[in-house]
Formats: C-alpha cells, sequence, structure tokens
C-alpha cells in the first residue's frame, strides 16, 4: 500500500516535471495566444464601445431634435392661442367701440342740456322800487299822512310782491333739482360705459406682454439655444410624472368602477362564463371603462382640449360638434346604465347578506330607517360620476405621451453611457487579465525559468550587459509586446560589442 502511494508520488511529481517542461517549450506561443486574444477581446471590446458612442451621439441628437420640435410646437400652440385672446378682446369689446362712442356722446349731451337747465338765475329787481327809494327820501314824508299811506300800501304790495318771488324762486329750485336728480343715473351709465373702456383697454398690455414672452421663448427654441434646452428638458421631465400621478390616480379610479359594475354584470352575462382564464363579467365591466375611456378621449378631441387624434383635429367645425355631440350621448348613456348597475349591485348585495344570514341560522335583519337608501344613492350617483371623470384621463394621457418621448429618450441615451462605459471597462479587463495569465503561466514554469536564470548569470561575466530602454509611457493602442517580455530574456553584448539575444 505505502509502494503504491509512494509510486504514485513519484509518478504526480514527474507527471508535474514534464508538464513544466512542456509549458516551459510552449511558453512563448502560449502567451503569444494569450496576448493576441486579450488584445482581440480588448480591440473588439473597444471597437464596441466606439459604436455604443456613436449611438449615444445619434441618440442624443434625436432627443435634442424631439425636445425643440415638440417645445417649437408648445411655444406655437401658446402663442396662437394668446393671438386668439387678443382677436376676441378686440372683435368682442373693441368692436362696439363705435356704438359706445355714440351712446356716451348723447349722454354727455343730454346732460350739458340738463346742466344747462340747472342754471341758476336771480330775480330781476322790481321796476318801481328806486321809485319807492325816491319817496322814502322826500323831506317831511314821515309827517305827511298821504305819503304814510301811499308807502304802506307799497309796503304791502312789496310783501306780496316778495311772497310770489320767493314761490317762484323755490319752484324754479324744485325743478332744478328735480333735473339734477335725473342726471345721477345718466351720469351712473356714463361712469360705468368709461369703467368697461378701460377695463378693456387695460387688458390689452397684460395680454400684448404675454404675447411678447411667449415669442421670446419661442424665438429662443428656435436659436436652439443652450437654456431653452434646460428649460424644455426640466418641462418635460416635470410634466412626465405630474402626468403619471395623475393617470395613477386615475387608474385608482377606474379600479373602483370596475368593482362596481363586475358584481352585477355577472349576473347579466352569467358569473360562470369565461373567455380563456378571465370571467366574461370581468371581461364585460373592463371593456364599459375602456369604451367610456375612449368616448371621453373623443369628447377632448372634440373640443380641442387635448390633439392626439390629428383626423378629428382636422375636421370642419360642423362635424367635429356633431362627433362631440354623439360622443357625449354613449357617455351619457353608460353613465346611466353603470348608475343601474350600481343600484343593482346594492339589491344583490342586499340579497346575498340576507341569503348567509339565512343558512347561518341567524335572525334576518333587514336594512330599514330613514337612512337606508342613502348607500343606495351614494352608489347610484358614484356610478353616474365616474365615467365623466374618467373623461378628463384625456389631458394627462396627452401630456404623458408627449413627455415620455423626451423622458424616454433620455432614459436610452444613459443606458448607452452605461453601456459605453461597461465595454470600455471590460476591455481593459480583459488586458489585465491577459497580462495577469502571462504572468501565472511563468509562476507554473518557474523552475525551468529559474535555471534560465541562472544560466543567464552566468554568461554575464562574459557580456557586458545593455539595459533595455524603457518607454516612458506605453500608451492603450501601441505594441505592448515588450510588457510581456519576461526578466528571461534581455539584450546582451558580447565583449566584442555584438549584440546577442538570449
Amino acid at each position: 500500500m505505502n509502494f503504491l502511494q509512494d509510486y504514485t508520488a513519484i509518478s504526480l511529481l514527474v507527471g508535474a516535471a514534464l508538464l513544466m517542461v512542456a509549458l516551459y517549450f510552449g511558453r512563448h506561443p502560449a502567451q503569444h495566444a494569450i496576448i493576441s486574444a486579450s488584445r482581440v477581446a480588448h480591440n473588439a471590446l473597444r471597437l464596441s464601445a466606439r459604436a455604443v458612442k456613436s449611438t449615444e451621439a445619434l441618440l442624443r441628437q434625436r432627443n435634442r431634435d424631439v425636445l425643440l420640435a415638440r417645445g417649437e410646437l408648445e411655444a406655437e400652440t401658446e402663442l396662437e392661442r394668446e393671438f386668439q385672446r387678443i382677436q376676441t378682446i378686440l372683435s368682442r369689446d373693441l368692436a362696439g367701440f363705435p356704438a359706445l362712442q355714440r351712446k356716451i356722446a348723447d349722454l354727455v349731451e343730454r346732460v350739458d342740456v340738463d346742466y344747462q337747465s340747472t342754471v341758476d338765475v336771480p330775480p330781476a329787481p322790481t321796476a318801481w322800487i328806486k321809485a319807492v327809494e325816491t319817496v322814502a327820501g322826500l323831506e317831511d314824508c314821515a309827517k305827511d299822512r298821504m305819503a304814510g299811506n301811499v308807502l304802506g300800501e307799497i309796503h304791502k304790495t312789496l310783501k306780496r310782491q316778495q311772497k310770489e318771488v320767493l314761490d317762484d324762486y323755490r319752484k324754479q329750485s324744485a325743478r332744478r333739482h328735480a333735473l339734477l336728480h335725473r342726471m345721477a343715473p345718466r351720469w351712473r351709465e356714463l361712469s360705468g360705459y368709461l369703467r368697461d373702456v378701460g377695463r378693456t383697454v387695460a387688458g390689452l398690455p397684460e395680454r400684448a406682454a404675454m404675447a411678447d414672452r411667449r415669442m421670446e421663448e419661442y424665438e429662443q427654441i428656435r436659436r436652439q439655444s443652450d437654456k431653452s434646452l434646460h428649460k424644455l428638458s426640466s418641462s418635460a421631465m416635470t410634466q412626465f410624472f405630474i402626468s403619471l400621478l395623475v393617470l395613477l390616480i386615475a387608474m385608482g379610479g377606474a379600479v373602483i368602477n370596475f368593482n362596481l359594475i363586475a358584481l352585477p354584470m355577472s349576473e347579466m352575462v352569467g358569473g360562470g362564463s369565461y373567455l380563456g382564464p378571465f370571467k366574461t363579467s370581468n371581461v364585460a365591466a373592463m371593456v364599459i371603462i375602456l369604451v367610456e375611456a375612449a368616448m371621453g378621449l373623443f369628447l377632448m378631441e372634440a373640443l380641442r382640449i387635448t390633439r392626439l387624434f390629428p383626423l378629428i383635429t382636422m375636421m370642419d367645425d360642423r362635424m367635429r360638434r356633431r362627433l362631440g355631440w354623439i360622443a357625449f350621448a354613449l357617455l351619457l348613456t353608460l353613465a346611466g346604465v353603470e348608475s343601474a348597475l350600481a343600484f343593482m349591485r346594492d339589491r344583490i348585495a342586499a340579497d346575498n347578506e340576507a341569503l348567509r344570514q339565512t343558512l347561518s341560522g341567524a335572525e334576518h335583519l333587514v336594512r330599514t330607517g330613514a337612512y337606508a337608501w342613502i348607500p343606495t344613492a351614494g352608489q347610484m350617483v358614484l356610478g353616474f360620476i365616474l365615467p365623466f371623470a374618467l373623461t378628463f384621463v384625456a389631458i394627462p394621457l396627452e401630456s404623458f405621451i408627449h413627455s415620455a418621448r423626451t423622458v424616454t429618450g433620455m432614459i436610452l441615451l444613459g443606458l448607452v453611457q452605461i453601456t459605453a462605459w461597461l465595454l470600455r471597462v471590460l476591455g481593459s479587463l480583459c488586458l489585465t487579465l491577459g497580462k495577469l495569465t502571462v504572468a501565472l503561466y511563468d509562476v507554473l514554469i518557474f523552475f525551468p525559468l529559474w535555471i534560465e536564470c541562472r544560466l543567464l548569470v552566468c554568461k554575464e561575466s562574459r557580456y557586458v550587459r545593455i539595459e533595455p530602454a524603457v518607454p516612458a509611457s506605453i500608451s492603450e493602442g501601441d505594441d505592448q509586446h515588450d510588457v510581456f517580455e519576461t526578466c528571461g530574456a534581455p539584450s546582451l553584448t558580447d565583449s566584442d560589442g555584438a549584440t546577442k539575444s538570449a
């Protein structure tokens, strides 16, 4: 047994020695093959990285074109809407300005006439007051009885005249006050006209300033400035995440809507029917919800709120309005159907609950009371409102689709950059693995290499060693065969100056 073990050990040692000798003699071809394989892998990976970099440049240019095209379209749409608002102001408000001017001129003329009628004219003094003053100035007037009677009569006449004049003056004042009272509504009407004109005129500069800002943004996009690109990228990312959040909320509403009509649909189409792995009732409920969403999309397109379908946008106004009314009618019908299904679901749920109580032997409890109708009414209202609420999903859906083009391009660009980096790293790793394999190969044949080194040392006494010139740096693309040269192959020069290779 021990003999066999010793024999096996000797065989292993002899085999290892023979293998080492074989590896030593095949050292240069093997290392050359390893170096060549590592270079081939390195060059292939480096070329792949260059190809990916060229793809990255194309993708970057594509993202830039998509972003600028989308931004230019949005800027044109905003500019168009601003000009439409200005046109609306001009056509709706300022188009009636000539008629308004005539009204204001008529009111001003009537107010001026009324004002002229309210002019306060002082009463003219009577003509015989001077005669009375003359008589009163006569000497001994107070002693003359006849003169006193005359003066007394004159006094009475004056008092009567004064009273008549005062009454007439009061009547004139009352008439003037009445005219002034009638002028007040006209003044208020005139003030209202002027206020409307001022509001209209004041809105125009704001709209003009807004149009100027939109035009400036549009010009920056046309110039393809970095500022506009950065702004469009940020806006696309923001729109993407906001629209995604709204779509997730809408999906929650769709799930609630589905659960609201799935149970009664099983009673209508049969709960035991299947379409593949899915229940027919569930498929029918999902189809109803999808049809409602489609009608909502068509309604939004007909109203020109969204522009997902260019064919609908290019329709004439009459056809587009008809399409909108048809979509609204179908949506209203489906909402009524859902409301009825919600009522049916409440009845089915109540019957199932009563059946379970009967089977369990419990006392049958009937839902009664003044508030028993509230759950039923709530489900019916919910079933009627949810289809119309899902109509507005078209708005975030359009924003999501447009922003997803930009965001998807950015994600692809990032993946391409990571791929190029990984290819470069793998290329360098292959080159390094080649060097490491050559070094490990020399480790396996260390004993023959040691003998070779010793022989070279013995020969050094006959030769003057010339140190090989070491390059300052070895570039990645240079021939790296000298890198893999081992220490046992230096260039040697004999005493006669002849250079020999070991």
